[in-house]
């Protein structure tokens, strides 16, 4: 394994356990999994969107290498199968069949039961936040680590319900997509999203 996806291993982990380490400082205590009218709730008082259509889940958190179709990731210049990344939040990675340094990691932020609303209450702490949409579904381009978009480094978060929201990483570190690493992330994402569309 080469050292840029090490390193991109690495960072990714410590990006997720950032977000989903947020929500739990609201509460003193442990808390169930949010009702859809709380969490919708929740998401209206933080500014969040709304999702329009609520995304089918069970199959993405159970396994999330289901976020991209085989034919979907290939066309995106990823081998395929994704690997499952093995960490205690789960997510699965593809990487570049052309640059072995470039990757994705797709992984749903289980452990925040408001979705993107979670986010925007800690946006003052990330250090890029940028709303945008993808495929018709809310998301944020956004890190609370460090800005590295200039060094093919992009984090977007979408929501898929109101009460999960999935994070898609990615670094560039070679080929024409280094300088707009959140272009390419742009348009995994849009493949995710109707990959879950067609499963409604």
């Amino acid at each position: 394994m080469s050292q840029h996806i090490t390193r991109f291993a690495a960072g990714t982990v410590a990006v997720l356990g950032l977000l989903t380490a947020c929500s739990s400082k609201t509460g003193g205590t442990a808390e169930p999994p949010a009702s859809a009218s709380s969490s919708s709730s929740s998401a209206t008082n933080s500014g969040a969107p709304k999702v329009p259509s609520p995304l089918p889940t069970q199959k993405l958190i159970a396994d999330p290498c289901t976020a991209l179709g085989d034919s979907d990731a290939a066309s995106l210049g990823l081998k395929t199968p994704g690997k499952p990344n093995g960490q205690s939040l789960a997510g699965c990675n593809w990487h570049s069949t052309r640059f072995p340094g470039n990757g994705i990691t797709i992984s749903p932020l289980t452990p925040n039961k408001n979705g993107l609303g979670d986010l925007y209450s800690n946006k003052a702490t990330y250090k890029y936040f940028e709303p945008t949409t993808i495929a018709g579904y809310p998301g944020v381009f956004g890190s609370p680590l460090a800005d590295d978009r200039s060094n093919g480094v992009c984090s977007l978060t979408v929501g898929v319900t109101d009460q999960l929201s999935v994070s898609v990483v990615t670094v560039v570190t070679a080929g024409k997509n280094h300088s707009d690493p959140c272009g390419a992330l742009n348009k995994v994402s849009t493949a995710m999203v109707n990959h879950l569309k067609s499963a409604q």
